[in-house]
């Protein structure tokens, strides 16, 4: 067995349910980070879709995390050792919107634990799925897949993807991901990896050119897209995969190609390959 085989070999967190309820002030302060108006958000009114990812936070003690600002330990977490931690993609099927005055209960199992080859040796890639609901129905059923490597402080960290060339589409979002932002961003999301805030850490420990953008960021970049240029339609379904890192103080485009019902969807530094594509399902606007 490998070293990650030998680290993982036995480890099989079960199901974890906890509750929160939506409130208005997490989804007005990103809109504020993207410089954008709040949308309406009086009880009954429907979050953007992703936009749960402010209420449902892991708020670990100061005391119980690394030296790299993650968690030392966690449900999901796998035990492995000197874990680095890189979010690489996820899927989202939306039955009804999650609305602000909810309390919403959300479910989360591990999916998936295995062991892969990847650019610059074996890393573990782990996906967990998570179900939201609300007066006992499904809202919203949601896979993040999550790739950890064993990795020394010093350590080059893995190349960047190639990427793949933007989408040429008529429907643009830009936003310039500069330290402050990042910084806003990593509050909002109770986010203390260093890697987004910590220039010195992110170049010198864990070798990246400059301050990382989140990569639950660009993701949410993706579907600003369909949410600003197509507001009487509802995004039912979203897909995205993270291929290579965005870096502070570049603007960063998403782009969008409408086809029917189907957004195909990139978002890029400029000048630089995409680092997520992404594919979103549109129906009518859910009220």
């Amino acid at each position: 067995m490998s070293l990650l085989s030998d680290a993982v070999a036995g480890w099989s967190p079960g199901p974890l349910t906890d509750a929160a309820p939506v409130l208005p002030g997490p989804a007005a302060a990103f809109a504020a980070v993207l410089d954008r108006p709040a949308p309406p958000l009086a009880d009954g009114d429907p979050l953007p879709p992703g936009w749960h990812w402010f209420t449902f936070l892991d708020r670990p003690a100061t005391a119980d995390l690394g030296d790299d600002g993650h968690p030392r330990d966690g449900h999901f977490l796998p035990p492995l050792p000197h874990r680095r931690r890189m979010i690489a993609g996820g899927r989202m099927e939306v039955a009804a919107p999650l609305r602000v005055g909810a309390v919403v209960e959300r479910t989360s199992s591990l999916a998936r634990c295995e062991v892969k080859a990847g650019r610059s040796g074996e890393v573990l890639l782990v996906t967990v799925r998570s179900e939201y609901r609300a007066d006992g129905a499904l809202l919203v059923t949601e896979e993040q897949d999550v790739v950890y490597r064993s990795q020394e402080a010093g350590a080059s960290p893995a190349p960047a993807g190639a990427g793949s060339p933007a989408v040429d589409g008529d429907h643009v979002v830009e936003v310039l991901p500069d330290p402050p932002l990042l910084f806003r961003f990593s509050a909002l999301t109770y986010n203390a990896h260093r890697i987004h805030y910590d220039q010195p850490y992110a170049t010198g420990v864990e070798g990246h050119p400059g301050l990382v953008v989140h990569g639950p960021l660009l993701a949410l970049l993706l579907l600003e897209v369909p949410r600003r240029h197509t507001p009487d339609r509802s995004v039912t379904s979203f897909g995205h995969r993270l291929t290579r890192p965005a870096y502070a103080g570049t603007p960063v485009r998403a782009t969008g190609r409408l086809d029917g019902d189907r957004f195909a969807l990139t978002a890029a530094a400029v000048g630089q390959p995409a680092s997520v594509t992404g594919t979103a399902v549109l129906a009518e606007a859910r009220r």
